[in-house]
């Protein structure tokens, strides 16, 4: 990410009067069975009509080989989202799996197994967790070349807290990513 948001600049509750503090986050989107495309729009679109998230920018889509999957795993889509928010960490998480939820997501416990949808939390302002519920920054996006280059292509000069600048962490990431001039996710 390219700053860390202004801690005082914050959002009032209207109901409440409660302040909350306006975080950017990055989120990366994948799919690998069913309607593709129709799972990561709807990703975005369910983000947006998320109340307290702002969606900002959405990458260009990403065609990526399975990494650590099974052998019969199909080729996944990918795109990154950029959202302000003033929603909680765990707060998003728990939107985040619902989303998951909505397009049929299964969970059969084998590691990496296909999936209609994944919407994974990258980055939240500069928050960190490290629990079973959540953990911030994602643990495995500096090794991975499907979350680096879309949001590279959004934000250059990012910076993956923990690990460092985006565009050198994917100069060694790890899978083959193609370009999809063909689909844009659109934003409402």
């Amino acid at each position: 990410m390219t700053e860390t948001p202004n801690p005082h600049i914050v959002d009032t509750d209207t109901l409440t009067g409660e302040m909350h503090p306006i975080r950017r986050a990055v989120l990366a989107l994948g799919s690998n069975l069913g309607e593709r495309m129709a799972s990561l729009q709807g990703a975005v679109d369910s983000l947006a009509d998320t109340p307290d998230v702002w969606v900002t920018a959405v990458s260009p889509v990403y065609e990526t080989e399975p990494i650590d999957a099974p052998d019969d795993a199909e080729m996944f889509l990918n795109a990154v989202v950029l959202i302000d928010t003033t929603l909680p960490a765990a707060t998003l998480m728990d939107r985040a799996l619902a989303i998951e939820d909505a397009f049929d997501r299964e969970r059969p416990g084998e590691p990496n197994a296909p999936r209609t949808l994944d919407v994974d939390l990258i980055v939240v302002g500069d928050r960190r967790a490290d629990d079973d519920f959540l953990r911030l920054p994602h643990p495995r996006a500096r090794h991975r070349a499907f979350v680096l280059r879309p949001w590279h292509d959004l934000e250059p000069d990012a910076v993956l807290p923990d690990a460092g600048p985006v565009a050198e962490l994917l100069e060694t990431a790890d899978g083959k990513v193609t370009l999809r001039d063909d689909l844009v996710i659109e934003l409402q």
